[in-house]
């Protein structure tokens, strides 16, 4: 695992302050208003040049505001969104020499729940200012980016179904409702090929390709993943009816080491093939269906603004505790 390390051009004696932009989704951001007073008061604190501000867009999320903001000379980017926002950022800004930091807003923040970065927007700007940094990996699928997972089958299904305005109103139990309309979704028959192995033929409910571990809720699905590893793991998910989802569940949840109906595979390069089009997912980002997953890591790919190590094992045993 890569060792977070302190970024000497904004240590403290060092240089001076960076330039920096963020990126919001106006449509998730409801508070934005008092987010911008806060950021703009604290970086300006500091000594830091107030931040370019950019509005996401429904035909932009993210990743073209993020490329002009560095074109510009933005040196760290913030993204102030949800997952959608988050995976679009990473895709502008990833392989650029920027940083990104996120500042979690909307119902997901899966990212952010992984690594530790807090929620508040002025405890957001002072993991900037104290120049954490860790590099991650990110996947990429057909040249789209993503730093959480990426999933076929079930996950993906439940996504797409899982209503905005019910989000909106419930958060994340919107999702709990949605699987629960899919438990019954007809098992598919793939073929995963990890890097150069040759093809494994699966049944399975859907198959889950991970950065990180944690889904919603702090649960860790994928208890070995880590960002900074160079490869992804598989989650291959089987469960033939209700009680073998359940029993999957409480694996899951209790950290066991084998889980029933969960095989859990590891890899650089994973391709996953259906004999049908399938729902796909991107981050919580439902993409077009399609027969085929195709993953590929890039490891160190992206420079994340991160908690100093003591604060970010405080965050992450609190997580835990969550749990």
């Amino acid at each position: 695992m890569t060792d977070i390390v302190t970024d000497e051009a904004v240590a403290p004696g060092a240089r001076g302050p960076l330039r920096t932009a963020v990126i919001f989704n106006p449509v998730r951001v409801e508070d934005i208003v008092e987010r911008r007073a806060v950021v703009d008061a604290a970086l300006t604190a500091a000594g830091w040049p107030v931040p370019v501000w950019m509005e996401t867009t429904e035909d932009d999320p993210g990743a073209g505001q993020a490329r002009r903001a560095i074109a510009e000379g933005a040196q760290v980017v913030f993204v102030c969104g949800g997952d959608g926002t988050v995976r679009s950022c990473v895709e502008g800004v990833a392989g650029t020499g920027a940083a990104l930091a996120v500042l979690p807003a909307g119902t997901g923040n899966l990212l952010a729940t992984n690594l530790g970065l807090p929620d508040d927007p002025a405890a957001g700007v002072q993991v900037v200012l104290e120049a954490g940094r860790r590099r991650i990996d990110i996947g990429e699928v057909d040249g789209q980016a993503f730093a959480v997972m990426a999933g076929m089958g079930f996950d993906a299904a439940l996504l797409d179904d899982a209503s905005t305005t019910l989000k909106a109103k419930i958060g994340p139990v919107a999702y709990v409702l949605s699987a629960l309309q899919h438990l019954k979704d007809r098992r598919m028959r793939v073929q995963i090929r990890i890097d150069d192995q040759p093809p494994a033929r699966h049944r399975a409910r859907g198959v889950v390709i991970g950065n990180v571990g944690r889904l919603q809720g702090g649960v860790r699905l994928l208890a070995d993943a880590e960002p900074d590893s160079g490869q992804l793991d598989v989650a291959v998910l089987d469960p033939r009816h209700v009680r073998h989802w359940i029993q999957l569940a409480w694996g899951v949840v209790r950290r066991r080491k084998d889980v029933a109906h969960l095989q859990v595979l590891r890899g650089a390069r994973i391709v996953v093939t259906s004999d049908h089009d399938e729902a796909r997912q991107l981050d919580g980002d439902v993409i077009s269906p399609g027969r085929s997953l195709d993953v590929t890591v890039r490891p160190g790919a992206l420079e994340l603004c991160v908690p100093q190590p003591e604060e970010s094992a405080d965050l992450t045993e609190g997580a835990d505790r969550l749990e």
